[in-house]
This record gives structure tokens, C-alpha cells and sequence, in this order.
């Protein structure tokens, strides 16, 4: 047993030595966003992409409609509600325990609030359900690939212009999400 947690202790030292590596990174982007905040349209559609990102509802909304208006399309929904279960616990329930890392802090302008999650900051699940989701529906509907991705892209912005992620917390979940996407696509094809 003593192994493994002195294991566990030399892994979180690394992956901390690896974010202080990742600080003038993340704050490059975060200043990049800066001047975003306070524009009324900006604030509106990333705070907007944050709150219907929350839980994957607005993914899962997608894949009923989908299955509703195309029943041909029923496997792909079931596909990604299953996909999307199996992220939320590896990356909500495991990812961000293995490796905590605090979020960033918060803006004194709070006019636009979006929920503060009480897990971790590392990965960003927001991203990384995005971007699985992106693949999944690039596969199930290919001609709409670029609005997926580039849905994708903004929920994974609005992360670092809500400051609740690091940039390279961002990174990370779209690492992974499009990993599991295309993991999930080879042992579960549909097509």
C-alpha cells in the first residue's frame, strides 16, 4: 500500500511542476480574453455556452432531438449518451481527484455568474465533453462537422473567459474528450 501512494505523491509532484511550466501559457490566454470581458456579446455567449454546457444538457438535448427527428439516428444518440456518462465519471470522478489543481480565481465583475463547480480545475470536463461530443456527431452527421466543432470550440472558450478553467486545463479536456470520441468510434462503429 505504501507503494502506491508514494506512487501517487511523486505523480501530483510532476503534474504541479508541469503546471507551473503551463502559468505563462495560461496567463497569455487569459489575457487574450481580457479585453473580451464586460462586451456585453461576448460575456453573453460564453457565459450562455458555460450554463447550457453545465452537465452535458445541451449535448444530450442534441442527441434526443436527433433521435426524435431522425430515427435512423437513434443509435448515434444512445452512442453519446452512454459516451458522455462514461466521460463524466472518468473525468469528474477521477481525473480531477488524481490530479488537483486549484481554478482560477474569480472576476470582481460577476454580472454574468455561471455556476462554480466544486471539483477540480484539471481537465476541463467542459471541454472535454464538447469535444467528444464533436467527434461523435461528425461521425453520426458528417456534413454538419464544422458547427459541431466549432460548438465544441466555444463551450471550451467560455471556460477561460468565465474563469472557471486554466487554458491548459482546457487543453487537456479537449485532449481527452477527442480521444474518447474517437476510442468510442473504433469499439462502438455505427457506420
Amino acid at each position: 500500500m505504501m507503494g502506491w501512494s508514494k506512487a501517487l505523491e511523486r505523480s501530483r509532484h510532476r503534474f504541479d511542476n508541469l503546471m507551473t511550466k503551463a502559468k505563462p501559457a495560461d496567463d497569455a490566454i487569459d489575457g487574450i480574453f481580457h479585453p473580451l470581458r464586460g462586451n456585453p456579446i461576448a460575456d453573453r455567449v460564453f457565459y450562455w455556452a458555460s450554463e447550457g454546457a453545465d452537465y452535458s444538457r445541451a449535448w444530450h438535448l442534441i442527441g434526443i432531438v436527433m433521435a426524435l427527428v431522425s430515427p435512423s439516428r437513434r443509435a448515434d444518440a444512445v452512442r453519446l449518451a452512454i459516451s458522455l456518462g462514461i466521460e463524466s465519471a472518468l473525468v469528474n470522478g477521477g481525473a480531477k481527484n488524481l490530479l488537483p489543481r486549484e481554478r482560477p480565481p474569480l472576476l470582481d465583475d460577476r454580472s454574468h455568474e455561471v455556476r462554480r463547480p466544486k471539483t477540480k480545475s484539471f481537465p476541463s470536463g467542459h471541454a472535454s465533453s464538447a469535444t467528444l461530443t464533436a467527434v461523435l456527431l461528425s461521425d453520426a452527421m458528417p456534413r454538419l462537422r464544422p458547427f459541431w466543432w466549432a460548438l465544441a470550440g466555444i463551450v471550451s472558450a467560455s471556460r477561460v473567459h468565465n474563469r472557471m478553467h486554466h487554458a491548459s486545463d482546457v487543453a487537456a479536456g479537449a485532449i481527452v474528450g477527442t480521444t474518447m470520441g474517437r476510442l468510442v468510434k473504433r469499439l462502438w462503429p455505427l457506420r
